[in-house]
């Protein structure tokens, strides 16, 4: 293992990769409540969508764990689920088969697109001063998730967003899981992430928030597994309506998108934290961070857990001192273990977590100093970035106004040889998109 996995050379150790799996889990754990409960709306039997969720997890995130031998952990991605029951399956006439396989064949297509070297290339052509501002923006969004999970803020009508209820019990959980992770940090106890959600589980208990399971032990359904090549009412596979239905090939395009330029914001942002990022920005590894990711979104859609991606919640493991794949083999069994536990592993609350992403926002945050910003082509794009990943709620959408940015910027300050063709195709992509969606 120590051979395989090289946690030695990479300054780690067996017990802090298997503590920082268990951190990351538990900043991830929502997903196995979250993500069945949309799914259910969407048309997928609650049970299968628990089975699909937690399994479609654990095997990804093991699988990123033996190939790229990164902290990544993957599941099902937020925003993209929400897609699926509130619109894609408006789209589909509530055939949730059809659902699937647009994520399905989405997840195909990234992963031909990496397979060809497209995706590494078009991360390679992005500017240095870029590659650092999607580090911070995914900082204060990660920050940004931390503050709404603990109700520090809530939206708001008349100010979009306001500070929380002080008095609300969820309120009270969040400020215990900063403080608590703050002093731990500060003190520079080993662990201090994970020790600061589990201490918020805790307090939760009189308070409310943590809800004790009404049973520890669930059962697995596999009904929506292969969901696109199942049948409608009328004798139809999934797959076969999507690829005559020309609205929803346009659909997975934009779908594409998002999961395109969303992966490759995350694998920087935990790179920063997990000590794999080049001088340059760039990931170590990318290529076969990528492979895992776009196969994964594919899985996804073929056991109907909706698109499975790589989480920005791993860089809270990466921050806890996870160097190598090891973290993502614990997150990853954990994932597999939940499938048989969901009841017990949903009672750790989003408000828990808050502490942990909170601290990673504030980590990532340092990122914000290696920009130039007397240069206006570099720093005004940083900016959009910086600006328009937390305050869109979506990392593609972020990345696709400091894109625009700079090539706007570039023409206007006459430097149009800064911009590498690959931009040009990334740019003009974003524009499509953005029409689109």
């Amino acid at each position: 293992m120590e051979k395989f996995f090289k946690v030695s050379d990479r300054g780690s150790s067996a017990g802090q990769e298997v503590r920082a799996g268990f951190t990351t889990f538990l900043a991830m754990a929502y997903i196995i409540a979250v993500n069945p409960g949309l799914m259910a709306l969407a048309g997928v039997p609650i049970t299968a969508a628990v089975t699909a969720t937690c399994l479609g997890a654990g095997v990804m995130t093991i699988l990123m764990g033996l190939f790229a031998n990164r902290p990544l952990a993957c599941a099902s991605g937020m925003g993209v689920n929400a897609v699926v029951a509130f619109t894609l399956t408006q789209l589909t006439g509530g055939d949730w088969h059809a659902s699937m396989s647009v994520i399905f064949i989405e997840g195909i297509a990234i992963l031909i697109l990496v397979l060809c070297g497209l995706r590494e290339a078009i991360m390679d052509a992005i500017p240095v001063s870029l590659r650092h501002a999607i580090s911070v923006g995914l900082g204060l969004f990660i920050a940004m998730i931390g503050l709404h999970d603990g109700g520090i803020i809530v939206a708001n009508t008349d100010t979009m967003v306001a500070l929380g209820d002080v008095y609300s019990p969820a309120f009270l959980v969040g400020l215990i899981s900063i403080v608590a992770t703050v002093i731990l940090y500060a003190a520079d106890v080993k662990g201090s992430l994970l020790i600061g959600i589990i201490i918020a589980v805790v307090a939760g208990i009189p308070l409310g928030v943590t809800t004790l399971p009404t049973g520890v032990v669930s059962g697995l359904d596999f009904s929506s597994f292969a969901a696109p090549f199942q049948t409608d009412a009328t004798g139809v596979m999934g797959i076969a309506k999507v690829v005559t239905t020309p609205v929803l090939l346009v659909f997975a395009f934009s779908l594409m998108m998002s999961d395109f330029f969303d992966t490759m914001g995350t694998a920087m942002a935990v790179g920063k934290q997990g000590k794999f990022l080049n001088d340059d920005g760039s990931v170590e590894n990318i290529k076969e961070i990528l492979i895992v990711d776009s196969a994964a979104a594919a899985v996804g859609g073929f056991v109907g857990a909706s698109s499975i991606t790589t989480f920005v919640e791993s860089a809270s493991g990466a921050a806890d001192g996870g160097r190598t794949g090891l973290t993502s083999v614990v997150t990853g069994v954990l994932f597999l273990v939940a499938a048989f536990f969901a009841p017990l592993i949903a009672i750790v609350s989003s408000a828990a977590t808050c502490g942990a992403l909170v601290m990673v926002g504030y980590l990532m945050m340092t990122d914000v100093v290696d920009i130039d910003w007397s240069d206006f082509l570099e720093g005004f794009p940083a900016f959009m970035i910086i600006a328009g990943v937390p305050l869109t709620y979506s990392i593609s959408n972020g990345i696709g106004l400091g894109f625009i940015s700079y090539v706007i910027v570039a023409c206007l300050t006459r430097q149009l040889k800064k911009v590498k063709p690959l931009m040009w195709v990334a740019t003009a992509a974003f524009i499509v998109y953005f029409l689109i969606v």
